[in-house]
């Protein structure tokens, strides 16, 4: 089988969709049952398809019976986990599934539980989600894995996984995240990749699937009988090639899940969206952002996906930013590390401070090891010091903009002290912003999420270019 089609040509070859918007029906069953959706993000890009939700990076059993008796339809809590060995992943599923079950009783809320991850298979699957199921402490008929996420060129067709690269969709497997160093896999069929992930504990003739000729001819009744098929934790894969397919499958599943069947969700970004009934908005105006009218921005960049090199390369030579390299060389020795963040830390405050952009990244030269284990363990040792770096610059930016997953995720939690942000909308397909709580470091700022994998090469450059005419 060939590893990479011309997208026109497949999805052109498709059933056409179902018909009619089913979106106003999801949102009056939503209504109906009041229960609650809660996304675990193991990083912050899976708010790219969401407007007005709140995002938590804390997780008390106060917090979460305050958010779970709020009136938004959905929140997110920022695990991170994608950067945690999967030990520690598991042990904060845990920890969040447990505060989940008692601060849903203390608010007398049902809800609902998604584990977003990563649209190109990259995460702890299934380590992560058996340890939160249990913790749930309620049988679930089925695990539905759904990695379809529009903005980002993911299609799921006939149960292979497909990333969009320009006007080809490559089979995940043949793509530079399947060579992922701690989350590496071969398996572009879906059916054959849950095989992969439990080493054939769960073989590929064992796990579901809910077709496009399933949700295109059949529609919401006929996957509905299927769903109500499913037992015992049975993995189900949806295929999806367009946002009408997953209000197909959504309407379905509050049907199911009205019959009392309950499901547990590993998904990509763009089910959220249609599962918390939101209405998709138009990509925020920059003139939105109620930027400061002085001041530089400060861009962050730890990604190393060759799509973020390649932005990166852009930015550096089209716009007038002041551009500091970091060693990372220097920051994984450590006689070198201090002296390398005081000096990007220096650079980076003099140039704020003159209401100059300033662009921190890392070496474009990838530090691997010889293990998953030791890769993590690099990753995190290189965004502690990101982090370190944020921390020692003294100047509040204009507006912040965090490139990459992890990077944008200990940002966030560890250099600008959010407990609590707001999902404001996207400014490029992909790409949320946040505005930033009262009790973070820098209250109201505009931080925005960028993914290391969402965007062309000039997407970062038309970025800082647009905002910095925007006062």
């Amino acid at each position: 089988m060939a590893d990479s089609y011309d997208r026109q040509y497949l999805l052109a070859a498709l059933p056409p969709e179902w018909s009619t918007d089913l979106l106003p029906a999801i949102q009056q069953e939503i209504a109906a049952t009041r229960r609650k959706l809660v996304v675990l993000d193991d990083d912050p890009t899976g708010t790219q398809t969401v407007h007005d939700i709140p995002v938590l990076t804390a997780w008390s059993v106060d917090r979460l019976r305050t958010e779970l008796a709020a009136d938004a339809p959905a929140f997110y809590l920022l695990t991170n986990s994608r950067s945690l060995p999967l030990t520690e992943a598991q042990a904060l599923n845990r920890e969040i599934g447990r505060n989940l079950v008692l601060a849903g009783q203390a608010a007398q809320r049902d809800f609902d539980v998604v584990s977003r991850s990563d649209s190109t298979l990259r995460g702890h699957f299934p380590g992560e989600v058996t340890a939160l199921a249990a913790a749930l402490d309620q049988p679930f008929d089925g695990w539905l894995i759904i990695p379809f996420f529009l903005e980002g060129g993911r299609y799921t067709i006939n149960d292979v996984h497909y990333v969009a690269q320009g006007e080809q969709l490559v089979q995940a497997g043949a793509t530079e995240f399947a060579h992922d160093a701690a989350f590496g896999y071969r398996a572009s069929n879906l059916r054959e990749w849950v095989a992969e992930k439990t080493n054939d504990q769960i073989p590929s003739a064992a796990v579901a699937s809910i077709s496009l000729h399933d949700l295109r001819r059949g529609g919401p009744e006929r996957v509905e009988q299927q769903l109500l098929q499913l037992k015992d934790g049975r993995i189900c894969i949806v295929n999806a090639a367009s946002m009408r397919d997953l209000q197909v499958l959504t309407l379905a599943l509050l049907r199911a899940e009205a019959r009392g069947q309950r499901f547990l969700y590993r998904t990509a970004a763009s089910f959220v969206q249609v599962r918390a009934g939101l209405a998709p908005r138009p990509l925020l105006v920059p003139t939105e952002l109620a930027l400061p009218s002085s001041g530089g921005g400060l861009i962050v960049v730890g990604s190393y996906v060759p799509s973020t090199s390649a932005q990166v390369a852009a930015l550096l030579g089209q716009t007038n930013t002041v551009n500091v390299e970091i060693a990372v060389a220097a920051l994984l020795d450590t006689d070198r590390r201090l002296a390398e963040i005081e000096r990007v830390a220096a650079v980076a405050d003099r140039a704020l401070r003159a209401n100059q952009d300033v662009v921190i990244y890392t070496s474009r030269q990838l530090v691997v090891a010889t293990d998953a284990a030791h890769s993590l363990a690099i990753g995190r040792e290189i965004s502690a010091s990101l982090v370190a770096i944020v921390r020692a610059i003294k100047t509040r930016p204009r507006y912040l903009l965090a490139k990459g997953g992890i990077t944008s995720s200990d940002i966030a939690t560890q250099a600008l002290d959010v407990k609590r942000a707001v999902v404001r909308g996207q400014l490029l397909p992909g790409v949320p912003v946040w505005q930033l709580g009262p009790d973070s470091r820098y209250p109201d700022l505009t931080y925005i999420v960028f993914p290391g994998n969402v965007g062309g090469p000039q997407a970062l450059c038309d970025v800082v270019n647009t905002l910095k005419r925007v006062g």
